[in-house]
């Protein structure tokens, strides 16, 4: 199931047949966390949220988009959403996707309150895609994105 976003889906940058993550970043309030967008993976302007307040907390998703590298592709890791609140910890998630040899991709989205800290944070992508029989090609990115 892919999810809808107001700007789109990303196009990846990565020449055809390579792995890519890319990514959608927006928030809103409880009623529509995906109301205003905040940035993408491509072109990536600066990603910019207003803080959370205790009477007004900020709801965002974050969707992210495995695309497919022409064979079945596996993508295995981490992502750390800093600014995503858990407590006093960031929220953290397993990547364990696999996009089928038809599929030209397949997502994941993380919803939760924003930090109340204004700050820069980070969202950390740690991952390892394997297509076929080929070896694990490891894929990192760092999102920075600033709490106001």
């Amino acid at each position: 199931m892919l999810v809808s976003c107001a700007t789109g889906v990303p196009k990846p940058a990565a020449t055809a047949g390579t792995p890519q993550i890319s990514w959608v970043l927006m928030y809103g309030d409880r009623d529509d966390a995906d109301r205003e967008f905040a940035c993408q993976s491509g072109p990536r302007p600066e990603c910019v949220v207003p803080a959370s307040k205790p009477d007004a907390p900020v709801f965002s998703d974050i969707h992210f988009y495995f695309h497919g590298a022409g064979t079945e592709t596996r993508y295995e890791g981490t992502i750390n959403i800093g600014y995503l609140r858990q407590g006093a910890e960031a929220h953290a998630s397993r990547i364990n996707i696999t996009v089928k040899k038809d599929e030209s991709m397949t997502n994941s989205s993380v919803t939760g309150i924003v930090a109340s800290t204004p700050a820069s944070y980070t969202v950390t992508i740690s991952a390892t895609a394997t297509t076929g029989a080929s070896k694990a090609q490891p894929l990192r990115e760092s999102i920075p994105v600033v709490v106001k």
